[in-house]
């Protein structure tokens, strides 16, 4: 049977990662009730408002679906605001937040919205050619705790870290037409 992801679909570029889920061979599922959450394989939590995300997962009772999800092992990426909502801490911020990955984060470390920008940046866990990686008012992951995996920085910070069955990008991959991030992820599904 053909794994199934779930987007996370409140609000974000969730189509985007559908698209190019479904390009590469993926059923996807979009997530805005707990119930979505019982037949996905996988999850991504898309960039947007994390403060927004946070609200609406806990109002509509997906947080603690979520938790045990990954506790169970679900594979989850989070990019942009999914990398917040991941992190166990978020600098200067109580919002809700799913945690579970043991990273600081900072929200809007390179500046706002204007200060967006586009890097090629390598990541030889994904192939020889440099990733173009796109930070639209991204956080930075300040810090990184012992069973965090780095597998990108760019100026100082990590920009893409796994531990255990969680990935988290500060940037936006379903933004360009390399779908070679999420064929990394999804090889976790199959």
């Amino acid at each position: 049977m053909q794994p199934t992801v779930g987007i996370l679909s409140f609000q974000g570029d969730f189509q985007k990662h559908a698209s190019v889920c479904e390009r590469i061979g993926y059923r996807t599922v979009a997530v805005r009730n707990s119930d979505a959450l019982t037949v996905i394989d996988a999850l991504i939590i898309p960039g947007g408002e994390s403060t927004t995300i946070g609200m609406l997962i806990d109002r509509f009772g997906l947080l603690p679906v979520i938790r045990a999800r990954i506790a169970d092992g679900l594979p989850v990426m989070g990019t942009c605001a999914g990398t917040i909502l991941l992190a166990d801490t978020i600098e200067g911020s109580d919002q809700v937040r799913i945690g579970g990955m043991d990273i600081v984060v900072r929200r809007n470390a390179y500046g706002r919205q204007v200060d967006s920008f586009e890097e090629r940046i390598p990541i030889p866990l994904v192939g020889r050619e440099p990733v173009e990686c796109v930070f639209i008012r991204a956080p930075a992951i300040i810090s990184a705790g012992a069973g965090v995996d780095v597998f990108a920085s760019y100026g100082g910070n990590p920009i893409m870290v796994r531990q255990k069955n969680l990935l988290t990008l500060t940037f936006h991959p379903e933004l360009t037409g390399d779908d070679r991030i999420h064929r990394y992820f999804l090889e976790n599904v199959r």
